[in-house]
């Protein structure tokens, strides 16, 4: 079995996979200061609730924008589950050509986000997620990828306003019911949610222009329901899209 964990600035989500059927899936939050015994803990009772022998897990592939915690998990896979972890990175199969200007900036969970819609959805593609920063990427035809551009995420653009506008509580992120809010948390969560719709629907016009053709859009991320089901320009939700980018790069070097 194989062990996916993609590591964010906001949480960890961890999936497990018996061949390519993904069986069962978790999210944790991020936490720098966590160790690898403490990794192994959470994970494993995880694993052990779902009635998974922890001994068959023979694999584990790692993508994480957290640089720190890279070394911690490495430990954790080779202390616990005998395997040294399959690192998402410079070097590594992924099957698909980076056009960025420095390929080493791009981060690991937008290449992964690319290998996994290419594979499942053909190209071109835009890809959206929505994690702490909001994504965008863009895949050719040929399967290429493009580049993207890289917005401040919706839960941090809340937590932004609540320290810097003194008069502004801190809430929940919630449906609105209407645009017009009709008091200040109303008003709040419409300028989120409806803020962010028009930005993601103008956003994927402006790409669409540049290249030249209709591309299938992509959204995945934590809170895709929230946002992607009221945009006009998104195709197809896949929140697990990250998850099997991973399976899909394993798969790539490992056979």
């Amino acid at each position: 079995m194989l062990l996916a964990i993609d590591v964010g600035n906001s949480n960890n989500v961890i999936g497990l996979f018996s061949g390519d059927k993904l069986l069962t899936h978790w999210r944790i939050r991020t936490e720098w200061t966590r160790t690898s015994d403490e990794y192994w803990v959470l994970i494993k009772e995880f694993i052990l609730l779902n009635d998974v022998d922890v001994e068959i897990i023979d694999d584990i592939i790692i993508a994480c924008v957290v640089p720190p915690l890279v070394p911690i998990l490495k430990d954790m896979s080779r202390k616990y589950f005998s395997c040294d972890p399959l690192i998402v990175g410079p070097g590594i199969k992924t099957g698909i050509s980076i056009l960025y200007k420095n390929p080493a900036e791009v981060g690991a969970d937008r290449i992964v986000n690319s290998v996994a819609a290419y594979e499942k959805y053909g190209g071109p593609l835009i890809i959206v997620d929505f994690g702490t920063a909001t994504t965008f990427d863009a895949v050719s035809k040929k399967g290429e990828y493009l580049g993207g551009a890289i917005f401040p995420g919706v839960l941090l653009s809340l937590e932004a306003l609540f320290k810097n506008a003194a008069k502004l509580p801190r809430v929940e992120m919630a449906e609105p019911e209407n645009v017009i809010g009709k008091s200040t948390v109303e008003s709040i969560h419409s300028g989120t949610i409806y803020g962010f719709v028009s930005m993601i629907d103008g956003m994927v016009l402006k790409m669409q222009e540049e290249l030249q053709e209709k591309a299938h859009v992509i959204a995945t991320g934590g809170i895709v329901d929230l946002i992607a089901s009221k945009s006009k320009s998104i195709d197809t939700i896949d929140p697990f899209l990250t998850l099997e980018g991973l399976r899909i790069i394993h798969q790539r070097n490992y056979g």
